[in-house]
């Protein structure tokens, strides 16, 4: 059995099985990927101290992997210019090989590619000693049918956590655990089509998944105008028809900027006024750096706000985990909505997530990635002050991702030629909603996303393809 381990930007796909075969496993993988043409050539590798961090393996197998490659002729070392993927000849094709018409396109060396944490820095021990906790306290009735709304143990937990960090009024009974912040949304559509709502009012940048879930529901998604104060919430009342509004009012995406104190006030006027309802998406509220916390618009009136939070940036998108803090008429509907058994989330998993957030190592974790992040945007703006002065950074003082403005009709180029480098990087297009004029151009930077190994090739491969 192979394990996929994601560093530098590709996965290595290694037999754990002792030392000797970690070290073929490895050379192995990096063979395949300079192959394939998913590490170019030229393509720096990590120090081997810092690819065995990442890996979880001896610093000498390392070594001895990169030692004998450069001896086949895959990598070439030398002093000052540290470990690199070898130029080597295309071997020519057999004549009675059948070419492929559409060869596969390798994945690219870099990424910032912005909704995703670092995925290299998941606690697995402490994960591992919260499971094993979990699993040892374990009531008979968690591994029968569960509530739908999730386990009492973490729905508990949950409340006194989002009180404290977010400013969030929950209790248990308010709290529905679902799989990640889709599965909540796609439930939302539901409960508003079954009341009748026609329309949700969405930001004008925003993620288009989102809005394709609510239009899947069968939901209009007339735009809120967005400017440096956040979404212009108070036009919400000459959106005709909208029941509903889903808006990131912590730190928009993908624009950074946080909803103005008088706006969070407006949609909650808005929403008092009309009987409508905030979808209020938090997916980085713990991550913030050069600003005091912005508390949850739901603490404002928990009676019109749907909260929706999620373990995706904080530890991990594969876990599979996320909450919904619902105003209390609403969760009947809500539940019959999810199903009367709680089969989206493993009862296991959120056993370990309540005791994982209860031993306090919830709380380091944030606070160390915290850091790591803040160490990583302010690199990144460094290296762009240095190598790209011209071009302005903004939505930084919180999440993940970074606004990188770039000069009129250069961004399609700009990503294209990021393509080319083996850089995945997103424009701000991307993001724009279909009735928005095009009138600003930028780069999406996810700085999360990168190892720490990937760290420095990918700031380099990023500066060579700025305007």
């Amino acid at each position: 059995m192979t394990d996929p381990w994601a560093t530098f930007g590709a996965d290595l796909h290694i037999d754990p099985t002792g030392a000797t075969g970690l070290r073929a496993g490895l050379m192995e993988a990096l063979r395949e990927a300079a192959r394939t043409g998913r590490l170019a050539p030229g393509t720096r590798l990590p120090s081997s101290r810092t690819l065995a961090a990442d890996l979880g393996i001896a610093r000498n197998t390392v070594a001895d992997a990169y030692a004998e490659l450069v001896a086949e002729g895959w990598l070439t070392a030398r002093q000052g210019s540290g470990t690199r993927v070898a130029q080597r000849a295309e071997p020519r094709a057999s004549a009675t090989r059948t070419p492929r018409s559409r060869p596969p396109r390798p994945s690219p060396a870099y990424s910032l590619m912005p909704g995703s944490p670092d995925l290299a820095t998941f606690p697995r021990a402490e994960w591992l000693k919260a499971a094993r906790r979990a699993l040892t306290r374990a009531p008979n009735d968690a591994f029968g049918y569960g509530d739908p709304r999730g386990r009492i143990e973490l729905r508990t937990v949950l409340a006194d956590y989002l009180a404290r960090a977010r400013g969030v009024y929950a209790d248990p009974d308010r709290i529905v655990v679902c799989a990640g912040f889709v599965h909540a949304l796609r439930m939302m559509g539901k409960v508003l089509r079954e009341r009748r709502v026609r329309e949700v009012a969405v930001e004008s940048y925003g993620l288009p998944q989102h809005a394709g879930l609510l239009t899947d529901a069968g939901l209009r998604i007339p735009c809120l105008p967005l400017d440096e104060l956040g979404s212009r919430t108070g036009e919400l009342g000459g959106k005709g028809s909208a029941g509903a509004v889903l808006l990131t009012p912590a730190h928009q995406f993908p624009t950074g900027v946080p909803l103005h104190p008088d706006r969070r006030a407006a949609a909650v006027d808005w929403a008092r006024s009309t009987g409508g309802l905030i979808l209020e998406d938090d997916y980085d509220g713990e991550f913030r750096y050069d600003r005091q916390p912005v508390g949850a618009l739901q603490g404002l009136d928990p009676e019109r706000v749907v909260y929706l939070g999620t373990a995706s940036k904080s530890l991990a998108p594969g876990l599979r985990m996320g909450w919904m803090v619902v105003p209390r008429s609403l969760v009947g509907e809500v539940t019959a909505a999810k199903g009367w058994s709680d089969w989206a989330s493993s009862a296991l998993d959120q056993l370990t997530l309540a005791e994982f957030i209860a031993s306090g190592a919830y709380d380091r974790h944030v606070r160390s990635m915290r850091l790591r992040y803040r160490n990583r945007r302010d690199q990144l703006v460094a290296a762009l002050a240095e190598r790209a002065p011209s071009l302005r950074v903004t939505g930084i003082a919180a999440g993940l991702h970074a606004v990188l403005e770039l000069p009129e009709g250069s961004e399609a180029e700009v990503v294209r030629s990021a393509a080319w480098q083996g850089l995945a990087v997103q424009g701000l297009s991307a993001f724009r909603h279909p009735e928005v004029e095009a009138r600003r151009e930028a780069l999406v930077i996810g700085y999360g996303t990168p190892t720490d190994s990937a760290w420095a090739g990918t700031l380099d491969a990023l500066v060579r393809v700025l305007p």
